[in-house]
């Protein structure tokens, strides 16, 4: 952040104060203090906890969050400020003027202690069975600060009953510190606002609307207050103690198929920087585990950009031949669980511009019994699916009842980042230590395009590979295919791509601008919906939207911590990944020309496909569960 950008954070009347003042310092400029004795320069209007983090002096925090904006609730990053009465919360203490500051005086080191001695008096439950054990910011601090009795006595009984109404996440209020991170999550990340404090002091809690379970109010089940939640407060909907059940009954047949986010993801969970990619690794874990099939849900991705994209191209040939009035454009994807369930809450009247394209995983489970279950002659009532990926949205989207175009539940069950390293664990497996392996033919190989689906702007890259050489007979004339409008952390991004000189069949197509936009985050997708109810959009002709800052890298359901550099770098595994593989069209993977040859005959948008693949919005109107 640049030494300007601090400006913003500080109200009007102190800027006001400073320069009437006739302060030394510019706005925008830098200011000399003192931390502990030593002085440093640092930018007007920065945090004194960011100040402290520039020089590597350690203020512990609960309630903040890079992610977040700032509450200063929690006190626990209290500081010593010479000449002022009271203790200040660093976090929300922007710096206009020379000050000397002591983070570890006996004084501040006294509140800390006392302040974790009354957060830890009312949360209820012990570590050994939390499911953040070893991963708790409040266990941690109370390590680090020397908590080793309940000074104010600890709660004997739970006040709160554990919420377990949601196939996606678990709420158990009575390990809740009152950080108020979830809220912030739910309302400023992500714009939804299916949590909210209520009541003051001693009666304040995190709740929903009337206190009703989360299955029954506005969620969205994206699990983004999960990934920041600094205890057990929630967590995701376990399944893992089924599939075990599943995985030794010799009756059944136990297939997993793994989202490419997981994969750069997991070995967080064992210890390694973030970014560090473990494909072939978990192939072998998850073949020791006992799973009879592993295969790439990066086939269905690639599915996913020939059903989708063809839609796209069949939308486009309504609006721009037919002149069909009732043609719903731009498209918007489909493959976010999270997005779809936003939209349907909130921009209902809008569902008809989702591309009627299942997402990967629901695409990849109605594959799997259907024309898996044909060519290797196993009973599809004895298939049992299981979907390893980043979202804790996929648990709910695998249960929603229109997902049985098999005849059966086409996904049985979604799977965490986080549960499957468990489960790893649980079988004695150290990941980082195994050999390399393959993933399970028929569905083994897939393409780099597939594979960019994990971070934002992946679908709309992977369609733009496919699309503009479908229509032009050219690859995408962007180096080494890399489509770099596509790619970055911004939350809302746009950019076109000319045509011309197009394939005769798509002739309505020559010297058009395909014009498309990229959100991640339901924050951002409400800025794009509002853009199209105001009309402001109808010269774009595809947007991907995805739930979670950072697109599926960002999942609720990926290892905890998360941040914006995190992010970033399992994005980069995701893409460094890609430059490797042999295949980066997702019309070039062979497989996908296979199932298209001896499957789904009629092509993409077929009837066939159209039976499996698709959910059929635009025919049968909105789904919502």
């Amino acid at each position: 952040m640049s030494d300007n950008a601090y400006k913003d954070r500080i109200p009007v009347s102190q800027q006001a104060l400073v320069i009437e003042n006739n302060e030394p310092e510019k706005i925008g400029g830098t200011i000399n203090i003192e931390i502990n004795g030593t002085p440093y320069k640092v930018p007007f209007g920065m945090t004194i906890l960011e100040s402290c983090k520039m020089h590597n002096i350690h203020i512990p925090t609960l309630c903040f969050h890079e992610d977040l904006c700032i509450a200063g609730v929690c006190r626990i990053c209290l500081v010593e400020v010479e000449g002022m009465r009271t203790l200040q919360a660093s976090c929300a203490y922007p710096i206009t003027q020379s000050i000397k500051i002591h983070t570890s005086s006996e004084k501040v080191r006294k509140a800390r202690r006392h302040i974790l001695d009354l957060m830890i008096s009312d949360h209820y439950g012990e570590c050994y069975s939390c499911n953040r054990n070893n991963n708790c910011e409040l266990q941690k601090l109370a390590k680090e600060y020397g908590v080793d009795f309940y000074r104010y006595g600890h709660v004997q009984e739970p006040f709160y009953e554990v919420d377990k109404s949601s196939y996606s996440v678990v709420r158990d209020m009575n390990k809740c510190i009152l950080c108020r991170r979830c809220v912030r999550t739910c309302i400023d990340l992500q714009e939804v606002g299916a949590l909210d404090a209520v009541n003051r002091g001693y009666d304040t809690k995190i709740t929903t609307f009337l206190d009703k379970p989360l299955a029954e109010v506005i969620c969205i089940n994206c699990g983004q207050c999960i990934n920041r939640c600094p205890t057990g407060a929630l967590r995701a909907n376990d399944p893992s103690d089924e599939i075990w059940e599943a995985i030794d009954n010799p009756q059944k047949h136990v297939v997993i198929q793994t989202a490419p986010s997981p994969r750069a993801a997991i070995g967080e969970e064992f210890g390694l920087p973030a970014g560090t990619s473990l494909t072939n690794e978990l192939n072998t874990a998850l073949k020791m585990i006992g799973f009879d099939k592993v295969f790439d849900t990066n086939f269905t991705a690639d599915l996913t950009i020939m059903e989708e994209g063809t839609e796209l191209l069949l939308r486009l040939k309504s609006a721009l031949v037919d002149k069909d009035p009732n043609v719903k454009l731009p498209q918007f994807t489909s493959c976010s669980p999270g997005w779809v369930k936003y939209i349907e809450h909130f921009y209902p009247e809008y569902l008809d511009h989702l591309s009627t394209a299942k997402s990967p995983q629901q695409m990849f489970g109605a594959v799997i019994k259907t024309f898996y279950a044909q060519e290797e002659n196993i009973d599809p009532a004895n298939i049992v699916s299981v979907a390893l990926m980043p979202c804790s949205a996929k648990k709910f989207e695998c249960n929603r009842p229109e997902m049985d175009s098999s005849g059966f539940k086409d996904v049985d069950y979604g799977l965490t980042t986080r549960e499957l390293a468990q489960m790893i664990k649980e079988a004695g497996i150290y990941l980082p230590e195994l050999s390399k392996s393959k993933f399970d033919e028929p569905f083994g190989e897939a393409s780099g395009a597939g594979l960019i689906f994990g971070a934002t702007g992946g679908v709309m890259e992977a369609a733009l590979r496919t699309a503009y050489e479908l229509v032009t007979g050219r690859p995408v004339p962007f180096e080494n295919l890399e489509v770099l409008p596509c790619r970055g952390m911004e939350g809302v991004r746009q950019a076109s791509v000319h045509l011309e000189n197009v394939k005769p069949e798509w002739s309505f197509l020559e010297g058009v601008d395909l014009n498309f936009m990229i959100a991640h985050g339901t924050a951002n997708a409400e800025k794009v919906m509002e853009a199209l109810r105001r009309g402001e959009l109808n010269d774009i002709h595809f947007i991907e939207v995805m739930a979670c800052p950072g697109g599926c890298i960002g999942g609720g359901g990926q290892p905890i911590p998360t941040s914006l550099e995190i992010r970033k770098k399992r994005a980069e595994a995701i893409y460094k990944e890609d430059e490797g593989l042999p295949i980066r069209k997702s019309h070039e993977n062979p497989h996908v020309q296979y199932i298209y040859e001896k499957f789904l005959t009629d092509g993409p948008c077929g009837h066939l496909s159209h039976k499996l693949l698709h959910t059929g919005y635009v025919k049968r109107g909105s789904y919502i569960a």
